[in-house]
């Protein structure tokens, strides 16, 4: 039997519209999952955490966390068939910033729908500035690049999705190399101003991709001295196997099995087979609608999940396929961590409710 664990970003809706979402959505047998367990409880995240909670989750599982800061470069980059060598790398993301009424904010990296030929004219680019400013930089995927920055050990960086829609005064990297990369994005800014990728994308009505934003900065010394501490501080068990579902293109990097769609995904992650130390699912369908604040389109894909993912696993749980199912649901602010078996489904005296998600 299978140990699985789901971890769902943004299936926790934002507070203040929590009442209203859980009314409206019609999802039984994730009630019966969040009603009937063997353990929950709900975890905020570190006011010093420049990510988000499933990102640390995440990080904090597969050993590649530095405290609140996931240092996961090394990882990814062997994911793509990168070798990292004894470098320090970053994560690099193009982006769209943009001016809102008083700030500088950043728009979902979703939504510019980089095209495989795009990011590959964009990327060289902004290698050349990179390699003048003695940074080697690398190529992943049209929005997944890695930068080189060996002597970048002090800067403080954030994840992407946590800066999205924010005051970007209060997410840009910071401390004593943070001139350093502000020099460096000034000048990827200035080849891009012009180039005839932003040009032809803005005659298309779509927004130009004027940033570079790192972060998860690794080494394999790194990477294995923060495996080391977490193994002796007793936070680290053996990692699970990987799977992923619309996830960005660091997570889809490091699992061994990327699914490509919807239908049929219990199954396939069932089919994977009972991995040694347990199979680890990310799903991020519903991120894009809840950062965008689209609650009928969260509501939407919340019941597709419904439908092929919480009822199969209820069926596969009850008929003893499934050993225990392990639930991370998150929003911006924290995460919602329960553990459901087979035994633990039989407590028929607990009502199903979706009030967990509150």
């Amino acid at each position: 039997m299978a140990h699985i664990s789901l971890v769902l970003p943004f299936a926790l809706p934002a507070p203040e519209f929590a009442s209203d979402l859980i009314r409206a959505l019609e999802a039984p047998a994730l009630a019966a999952l969040l009603s009937r367990t063997s353990s929950a409880a709900r975890h905020p995240l570190a006011p010093t955490a420049r990510v988000l909670p499933h990102e640390l989750w995440i990080a904090r599982t597969l050993g590649l966390a530095n405290g609140v800061a996931p240092g996961l470069a090394a990882s990814c980059m062997r994911g793509y068939g990168l070798d990292p060598g004894d470098g320090t790398w970053f994560v690099v993301n193009p982006a769209h910033i943009q001016i809102a009424h008083s700030h500088l904010m950043m728009g979902d990296p979703r939504q510019l729908d980089l095209r495989e030929d795009e990011g590959r004219q964009l990327f060289d680019s902004a290698r050349a500035c990179c390699e003048e400013a003695g940074h080697a930089l690398l190529y992943g995927a049209p929005d997944t690049w890695f930068l080189r920055a060996d002597d970048w050990d002090g800067i403080h960086t954030a994840s992407p999705d946590a800066a999205i829609g924010m005051n970007l005064t209060d997410w840009v990297p910071t401390g004593p190399q943070a001139r350093a990369f502000r020099k460096l994005q000034n000048e990827v800014q200035v080849s891009w101003y012009t180039h005839p990728v932003n040009a032809a994308r803005e005659s298309r009505g779509q927004a130009p991709v004027n940033a570079i934003w790192p972060w998860g900065a690794a080494s394999v010394a790194a990477e294995h001295a923060q495996k080391l501490v977490a193994r002796a501080a007793g936070k680290l068990g053996p990692a699970p196997a990987l799977s992923t579902y619309a996830t960005p293109g660091w997570l889809t990097a490091l699992a061994d099995q990327r699914l490509d769609g919807l239908s049929g995904i219990a199954d396939k992650l069932l089919a994977a087979g009972a991995a040694a130390n347990g199979r680890l699912l990310v799903c991020g369908n519903v991120t894009a609608a809840a950062l965008a604040a689209d609650w009928h389109a969260w509501l939407q894909e919340m019941h597709a999940l419904e439908q092929v993912l919480f009822a199969p696993l209820l069926a596969a749980l009850k008929a003893g396929r499934i050993k225990s199912l392990r639930l991370v649901l998150s929003h911006r602010d924290a995460h919602l961590d329960t553990t459901t078996t087979p035994m633990a489904q039989r407590k028929f005296w607990r009502r199903p409710t979706l009030e967990a998600l509150k």
